[in-house]
């Protein structure tokens, strides 16, 4: 990766006021910064812990620290305190990570589904009967028992009384028993 980062490998000079001084080739800083990296990584690992509390999070923020260090190391590579500018550096990455708005998204926990299992031949045949349903008993039924509504919710929802709602759900019930017959059982075991 280190590679793709690399400026190319051209000796130069660079004047800063009136001292002058080589930039090493290529090669040689790469090897300067990564035995920097090998000496600093597991310090910067753990403060990128102690910031965040989350060993995925840390290695990512370290990871994006020493891309930005090897960034600027034909800068910086002859500071005094290398590692205090290293820590810097990744106090500012953890900033920027936490005024992202993804960094305030939480995983929720995984749905617990039903303990029930229900084989796709008997998805298919309950879906078929809902689908033999007018549009509005089948609306019904699934608001009341899929979406899990209640009746005054339904009622709202479609724009029709309480009772309305009631007397459509026996009746569409009563239409499903009939209409999925021997397979019922297995249904609502």
């Amino acid at each position: 990766m280190l590679e793709l980062l690399e400026k190319p490998a051209v000796r130069r000079t660079v004047r800063s006021g009136i001292r002058i001084r080589m930039i090493p080739p290529a090669a040689t800083r790469r090897a300067e910064f990564e035995r920097f990296a090998h000496t600093v990584v597991t310090r910067l690992h753990g403060s990128a812990y102690q910031l965040c509390h989350d060993w995925h999070l840390a290695q990512d923020l370290t990871q994006t620290t020493l891309t930005k260090l090897f960034q600027s190391w034909d800068r910086v590579s002859d500071s005094d305190n290398l590692p205090a500018y290293a820590q810097r550096i990744l106090f500012r990455v953890y900033l920027d990570h936490r005024r992202r708005r993804s960094s305030t998204e939480a995983l929720l926990p995984p749905l617990r589904e039903p303990a029930y299992e229900m084989s796709p031949d008997l998805r298919l045949d309950l879906l078929g009967a809902l689908s033999r349903l007018p549009a509005r008993d089948r609306a019904i039924v699934t608001l009341r028992y899929f979406a899990d509504h209640s009746v005054e919710q339904v009622a709202e929802e479609l724009g029709v009384p309480v009772q309305v709602v009631k007397s459509q759900t026996r009746r569409s019930l009563i239409k499903l028993r009939h209409m999925l017959g021997g397979d019922r059982p297995a249904l609502f075991a």
